[in-house]
């Protein structure tokens, strides 16, 4: 008898136990979730590059050169990182101050004087209506490679720079500015990305 009532509240005692483990079980499977945080944005997608206008020449830089102003902003988001700034024309040179790599913080615009100097006028644009600036960019997501149109005035300034160092060996790059290239130039902005990779 006693043998039965001993296995009769041990049968209870798992029964029990079976119960309050499906129970919670049960609750954490229905739990209200919370909602997985919003991802990092790229960084191409949260900084900002205006063109400011040009700036007399810096000391020691050579005869031919074009320098000008870029105003760097990051939006939103977490610090973006500024790797590299260059350009596509195999006809000249581009340095900057401040010298990459620096970083940009949210809502911190940083100016950036460029210089571009023409180391052969063979080699340069024919058609300087859509020049670039060419940024590799790192945030915590990704890193970039990005293109920035800086818009018309930019072009005209680009275009002028090239025909004063280049003199006769460049036909007149404003006038060859068409209604399609001013047209793209005046939605300045980005037009191409390329995300290479995680940092």
């Amino acid at each position: 008898m006693e043998f039965c009532a001993r296995h009769r509240r041990a049968v209870l005692a798992s029964a029990a136990a079976a119960v309050l483990c499906a129970g919670g079980g049960y609750l954490f499977a229905t739990r209200p979730h919370a909602e997985p945080p919003n991802p990092v944005p790229y960084p191409s997608q949260v900084l900002d590059v205006r063109y400011l206008g040009e700036e007399g020449p810096r000391t020691g830089t050579p005869e031919g050169s074009f320098t000008f102003a870029v105003r760097v902003t990051a939006g939103s988001g977490p610090t973006v990182t500024v790797l590299r700034i260059s350009q596509p024309y195999s006809g000249l040179s581009l340095t900057s101050v401040p010298k990459p790599p620096f970083r940009t913080k949210k809502g911190f615009g940083h100016k950036i004087v460029v210089t571009m100097n023409v180391t052969e006028c063979a080699n340069t644009p024919r058609n300087a209506g859509l020049p670039f600036l060419d940024v590799t960019l790192r945030n915590t997501r990704a890193i970039e490679d990005h293109s920035y149109i800086l818009g018309e005035r930019y072009a005209h300034d680009f275009a002028e720079a090239l025909q004063v160092a280049c003199g006769n060996e460049l036909p007149s790059l404003a006038k060859q500015e068409n209604a399609a290239g001013i047209t793209a130039a005046r939605s300045a902005g980005s037009h191409y990305v390329d995300r290479t990779n995680r940092p």
